[in-house]
């Protein structure tokens, strides 16, 4: 009875257009992933009716075409939005700065912060005079302009982006650059109350003394894009990818290792999309699988294992390092120096097993030496096309056919030279010597 009584109250708060205040979390890189959440929770917040939509931030910064579309966005919302920087300790660090001040409500709880934190170009280092000015210049233009739209203090809005300016929750509200200061949600709500919100669709008083709150999700994709977006994971599937796909050429017909490298690839450009990649890196990276795979393959006697352990290292650090035109609004990315240490060391590790078991396996086997080799017949176990896989006794032997010419997979091949763990067969069999069946 009691139940029945109940549900015509429930239903009531569950009304999808029953007054509230829609709320996301926004934290971390601001990247195009943030532009997407963000425009789904004012599609969410305009459909459902919302009274107001929070975004609740915690950034150093982030890109600043990203930070741009954010901007855009809270600019043209039919919705009054309010950034509140927020919990205690939190800060809206550079691209954080622009996106508060275009807010209807600019808000910061104790503790917080809000100005420049140490963006990568706000000094012009890495850049020549000119483009360093054109770039301060350019980001100084959007932060005045969005000051005035909102009416708050462009002089000290404005200066962090000239002189990275930073300033406390309590110097914000004294210097206009934020409108309340709130200890939680429910107090910034009900600071709210009665205010007026300049939308797009016109002005709305604030009605927020008493309304409830409603949590706005990233979706499984969003949550998925952020993962890999990180520095760290993206650095990891480009060197796996780049492997996967290295192996696979010098090893035709494996499979494996180029579908894994070609997934791999394809999520880490993905990743890259959404950060400030140097392709220089990316170019060292992909040299030091190749010579990784050449050191196994050629034997370089250690000379292109340690050429390929010191490219990986260059290839990260580069990875994420601006030396043009860098968004002033990004605050320092780089891959983990730790993760690249032992990257770098399980490349070493692994190489070094992999080459001496090779070189181990032949030594001791019944083919030992390179005059047993040379007239050896063997059988073709990935088509030569020139380069593929042979058989020869019991061994699997990377092969390239002697004049080039495709070879399928089960034919017969005669070795006709050695170069050091690369063999040059023939499908011409020499009647002369015995075949080893």
């Amino acid at each position: 009875m009691a139940i029945g009584m109940l549900g015509p109250v429930l239903a009531h708060a569950q009304e999808p257009n029953s007054p509230h205040a829609l709320v996301m979390n926004v934290d971390g890189i601001i990247n195009s992933v943030k532009v997407r959440f963000v425009s789904r929770a004012i599609e969410q917040a305009a459909e459902d009716n919302a009274t107001l939509l929070v975004i609740q931030l915690d950034t150093p910064g982030g890109l600043l075409g990203a930070t741009r579309d954010i901007v855009q966005l809270l600019l043209e919302s039919p919705i009054p939005v309010a950034v509140y920087v927020s919990p205690s300790g939190a800060r809206a660090g550079s691209a954080g700065t622009f996106i508060t001040a275009a807010a209807h409500f600019a808000v910061m709880a104790p503790g917080t912060n809000i100005g420049a934190a140490s963006p990568i170009a706000a000094s012009g280092q890495g850049l020549d005079d000119t483009l360093a000015s054109k770039i301060e210049n350019d980001t100084a233009a959007l932060i005045r302009s969005i000051a005035q739209t909102r009416g708050r203090n462009q002089d000290k809005l404005e200066a962090t982006v000239r002189s990275a300016a930073s300033y406390s929750a309590q110097e914000a509200l004294a210097d206009n650059v934020v409108d309340l200061i709130a200890d939680d949600l429910d107090d910034m709500l009900a600071k709210l109350d009665g205010l007026t919100a300049d939308t797009s669709f016109g002005l709305v008083e604030m009605e927020t003394a008493e309304i409830g709150t409603r949590s706005f999700e990233k979706n499984i994709l969003e949550h998925f894009l952020e993962f890999i977006s990180d520095p760290n994971v993206s650095f990891i599937l480009l060197s796996v990818g780049a492997l996967g796909i290295v192996v696979e050429i010098f090893n035709p017909g494996l499979v494996a290792p180029g579908v894994v490298g070609v997934i791999c690839l394809l999520l880490a450009f993905l990743a890259l999309g959404n950060l400030p990649v140097n392709w220089a890196g990316v170019v060292f990276v992909v040299l030091a699988v190749i010579l990784i795979v050449l050191e196994v393959a050629v034997s370089g006697f250690g000379i292109l294992g340690v050429g390929a352990m010191v490219s990986l290292m260059v290839g990260g650090v580069l990875l994420f390092n601006q030396f043009g035109d860098t968004s002033p609004t990004l605050p320092s990315i780089d891959v983990n120096r730790w993760l690249l240490a032992s990257l770098g060391g399980v490349v070493g590790a692994a190489m070094i097993y992999v080459v001496r078991a090779a070189y181990q396996s032949r030594k001791e086997g019944p083919l030992a030496k390179v005059s047993d080799l040379i007239g050896t017949i063997g059988r073709v176990t990935g088509e030569l096309a020139p380069t593929g896989i042979v058989l020869v006794g019991n061994k699997t032997w990377t092969a390239i056919s002697e004049d080039a010419s495709v070879i399928a997979t089960g034919e017969q091949v005669q070795v006709r030279s050695v170069a050091g763990l690369i063999l040059t067969v023939s499908s011409q069999i020499d009647s002369e010597i015995e075949i080893d069946s």
